[in-house]
């Protein structure tokens, strides 16, 4: 971008030209199968992610080499099972030779691929609450993607409404330690987010899990409930979509800072 508004400046292209080429070097395409958005971190301070569930391996594969061709960036890969982690790390191998680690939540299925160390200072704290221990695996993924974007996660696993009791010294502490946001995942009948906010008075996040056999099965049940929540307070993302519950909660710390 320097180079094109150095040739701009000194008359050696057209402002039309100059537009062009800023144009084309925000969009990176990788043999047609991918355009990758190579401006992201720029514009929103958060990393590009890929998803990689219904990839294939080996497209998932040119679009990580190609990547580290021309970006200096962190790169996170969500829903990554370990048997294409250990793959991968096989295949990348190479990238360790530029200082490239490999840093895998296995829980969450999350992948950092590091080009730059953590942030030391967090900027804020953000809680994660699961109410079964089925649902840790979508609070591992939004925990990562918290602390790629700044923020410290503290967490608190295993405190439903089926044995309530266990819920009301967590989230005391959590208010003690200054979480500006919570995280709440539930699935079955997804009552813990509208508990939760009878409570405090802070942001809530509600991610409805796949947890759940019968009416329940797939998460809808849980979904509905906690859009269906008359306690107000109470946002609500996708089922399983632990990346885009912390990426919102990132967005409300970051607007305030």
């Amino acid at each position: 971008m320097k180079k094109v508004l150095e040739d701009f400046k000194n008359g050696k292209i057209t402002i039309d030209e100059c537009e062009n080429h800023i144009k084309a070097n925000n969009i990176l395409e990788f043999d047609g199968i991918v355009r990758f958005d190579s401006s992201r971190q720029l514009r929103t301070g958060f990393p590009e992610a890929i998803y990689a569930e219904s990839k294939s391996y080996e497209d998932l594969l040119l679009i990580i080499k190609n990547y580290f061709k021309s970006q200096k960036e962190n790169l996170i890969i969500t829903k990554l099972s370990k048997k294409r982690f250990n793959k991968l790390s096989k295949d990348l191998k190479y990238l360790e030779d530029d200082g490239i680690t490999f840093d895998y939540n296995i829980h969450g299925k999350t992948l950092v691929l590091r080009t730059k160390p953590k942030i030391e200072k967090p900027l804020a704290k953000i809680g994660i609450i699961t109410a079964g221990t089925s649902d840790i695996n979508v609070a591992e993924e939004a925990k990562v993607i918290i602390e790629e974007g700044g923020c410290s996660a503290v967490t608190s696993y295993d405190v439903g409404v089926a044995g309530i009791h266990r819920l009301f010294p967590e989230i005391a502490s959590m208010i003690e330690s200054d979480v500006k946001v919570l995280i709440v995942c539930a699935g079955m009948e997804g009552a813990l987010p509208s508990v939760i906010a009878g409570l405090v008075d802070i942001p809530i996040i509600g991610i409805p899990t796949s947890v759940g056999y019968g009416v329940g099965e797939g998460g809808f049940v849980a979904l509905n409930s906690m859009l269906q929540s008359c306690a107000p307070g109470i946002a609500v993302v996708n089922i399983d979509n632990g990346f885009g519950a912390a990426i919102y909660a990132l967005t409300i710390i970051k607007a305030f800072l």
